[in-house]
């Protein structure tokens, strides 16, 4: 128990950020990380062992989540942008891996998410590029995709779309936990700086003489 608070206190001071926002986005990318080496056991019961192969592709984006806090502790909104590139790109090569008819394809769905919720109003612009090249991947034709890497038959697609379905519906709800509060941090946090930028101008100005 000891050693498992320690190693809770490192994850939690690598994912500390003073921005609220970026903050938000380092725990996103730590969570994902931490569970994208379960989803083959998960794959392995609804597929059988013998079709679980692919999923080992989706371990190519783990050091890319896992990186982001390092990243934005230097450079906080190319962090952020990080988190929902990466999603992206680990939701085109799934479904690469998976097929259409797998249903992984959902996954952009939280990208799009973090591109509406993570930036603020000065770097609107950014957030609706991340929305824009979430649904442009989401509406990729299948044919660009071929045939996935291994034969899965209408059964095993059935039982992809649940399994995706329930993943990406528990991260949609805990992103959306998540970014409210930490919206709502970031809001805080930008009336009180302007209120002691406006309390330390008043303070500057010279005295009115008499």
């Amino acid at each position: 128990m000891p050693g498992f608070a320690r190693l809770w206190r490192r994850i939690a001071a690598y994912a500390a950020h003073d921005d609220p926002l970026t903050a938000a986005a380092n725990w996103i990318a730590l969570v994902v990380a931490w569970n994208q080496p379960f989803y083959p056991l998960y794959l392995w019961a609804v597929v059988g062992a013998d079709k679980v192969a692919p999923s080992f592709l989706t371990f190519l984006s783990t050091p890319f989540f896992v990186v982001i806090p390092a990243v934005a502790r230097r450079y906080p909104l190319a962090g952020r942008l990080m988190l929902p590139l990466t999603g992206i790109a680990n939701g085109i090569l799934s479904t690469k891996a998976f097929g259409i008819g797998s249903g992984v394809e959902i996954f952009l769905v939280p990208c799009a998410l973090i591109g509406a919720a993570l930036f603020r109003l000065s770097e609107r612009p950014i957030g609706l590029v991340v929305i824009a090249l979430s649904a442009a991947a989401y509406f990729i034709p299948e044919h660009v995709f071929g045939q996935p890497l291994a034969y899965y038959s209408a059964a095993d697609n059935n039982g992809m779309v649940g399994l995706n379905s329930l993943s990406a519906a528990t991260l949609i709800v805990f992103i959306g936990f998540l970014l409210s509060g930490a919206v709502a941090a970031s809001e805080e946090r930008g009336i009180r700086r302007r209120a002691e930028n406006s309390g330390s101008a008043e303070s500057q100005e010279p005295p009115i003489p008499r």
